[in-house]
């Protein structure tokens, strides 16, 4: 794909909507001089009212996400596509098919793993024939874990230690609300499966992305919603551990990394995420009411009466906090795991800002720049739709350090 074969270097899709607005702002500020930005969404009018409040000359897009053609335009014409228009199992099918057909790179923000595998199953061929890089999860879901298990596993090869085995990710801090968007991808997944028991095993399988459920290796039964102890996982971890309300995503997604890798990280590689209550003589009670609360929320979104409560009191689609508060908000995320030769090593995957909003703004931004600038730095792939870090690896890390982040990978 030859920058001279299109108009833009990078498309923000949705770039009139809440996270959209961050993401514009963040290239504004960030993206080398030469960048080629357009910003598109279906309103022209708000459109060019973000133009002038972020003071770029960029040009605008117009394409609503029901106009096919209109996406095969846009998708022609820019190099890499980055869209915020969620929920994307009901918005995002047509972008994702452009891009590949026209052999676009792509980016998104989704936390859906039905609409993840229905873009893998309709997608994957095309993308690989095209050589598009189809990147889902490039935010707060699912970066901090993907590549976090990446430079976890480049340590351990570089002291030729072996491979990973039981791996644990823990968010030891953290400071964010959910977002509007996240809520509603919620509510359409849930409605989704209520109707359809293959779909509810799609989303409940712990390889509901890989690329070959067959030739995944029998680890036995890899439970999402868990409460542990902090010593089972290292012993310098102390008090529960209660579930991490994005695991049953993100475990997902680096297990589809791992086997797109041919199973790199090892054939015992067991992974899941959990989320520090502290470790004070309270943490069990509050490691259970977080499961507990995580169910109810589950069963009140799935519930009509319950549902009709909860839409009153919890973020909408769009909504979202102050610049204040994202400034204010932060992420860390600690991730264990012993070696097959015994070893123990430890990564960390640290962020200012809210993870939701100010962090995923950074990341998204820097996943499609990366794509637009790093050509020959990316990992070799014949395109497809890939993972963060299957396309992007060792370029967007670098990408993620200078622009603030702390990601780092050691022995014990």
């Amino acid at each position: 794909m030859s920058e001279l074969d299109r108009d833009h270097d990078i498309v923000v899709y949705g770039a009139s909507g809440f996270v959209g607005v961050l993401v514009a702002k963040y290239l504004a500020e960030h993206a080398p001089a030469a960048t080629r930005v357009a910003l598109a969404g279906r309103s022209e009018t708000k459109l060019t009212e973000v133009k002038q409040r972020l003071g770029v000359d960029w040009p605008i897009v117009v394409a609503d996400a029901s106009d096919t053609p209109a996406l095969e335009k846009l998708a022609a014409g820019t190099r890499v596509v980055i869209t915020t228009v969620g929920p994307y199992a009901k918005y995002g099918r047509a972008i994702v098919r452009a891009c590949a057909a026209a052999g676009t790179d792509y980016v998104d923000l989704t936390g859906e793993v039905l609409f993840a595998r229905q873009s893998i199953d309709d997608n994957h061929e095309l993308a690989r024939s095209t050589g598009a890089r189809i990147v889902h999860s490039c935010g707060f879901d699912s970066i901090p874990s993907d590549i976090g298990v990446h430079v976890l596993d480049q340590a351990v090869k570089a002291d030729n230690a072996g491979e990973l085995t039981d791996t644990t990710l823990v968010v030891t801090s953290m400071r964010g609300g959910l977002s509007g968007g996240t809520i509603d991808s919620m509510r359409h997944q849930l409605d989704t499966v209520k109707s359809d028991r293959k779909l509810r095993r799609i989303a409940a399988s712990p390889y509901s992305l890989s690329p070959d459920r067959a030739a995944e290796p029998d680890l036995g039964r890899q439970e999402d919603v868990v409460v542990l102890r902090g010593e089972e996982i290292n012993p310098r971890l102390r008090g529960r551990l209660a579930p991490f309300v994005m695991a049953s995503y993100n475990t997902r997604v680096v297990r589809r990394s791992n086997a797109l890798r041919e199973w790199a990280y090892g054939r015992q590689f067991r992974y899941r995420e959990a989320m520090s209550v502290g470790a004070s003589p309270l943490s069990p009670v509050m490691a259970f009411a977080t499961k507990l609360g995580l169910g109810a929320l589950i069963v009140g979104l799935s519930l009509p009466p319950t549902r009709f409560v909860l839409d009153r009191v919890l973020p909408k689609p769009g909504e979202g906090p102050d610049e204040q508060s994202r400034n204010s908000g932060h992420f860390t995320m600690d991730l264990f795991t012993t070696t097959t030769t015994g070893e123990r090593y430890t990564a960390r995957v640290k962020a200012k800002g809210d993870p939701g909003y100010a962090a995923t703004a950074i990341m998204l931004g820097e996943s499609a720049l990366a794509l637009a600038h790093d050509r020959d730095d990316l990992p070799r792939s014949e395109g497809g739709v890939l993972t963060p870090a299957t396309a992007i690896g060792d370029a967007l890390v670098t990408r993620l350090r200078a622009a603030g982040m702390e990601i780092t990978a050691r022995k014990c």
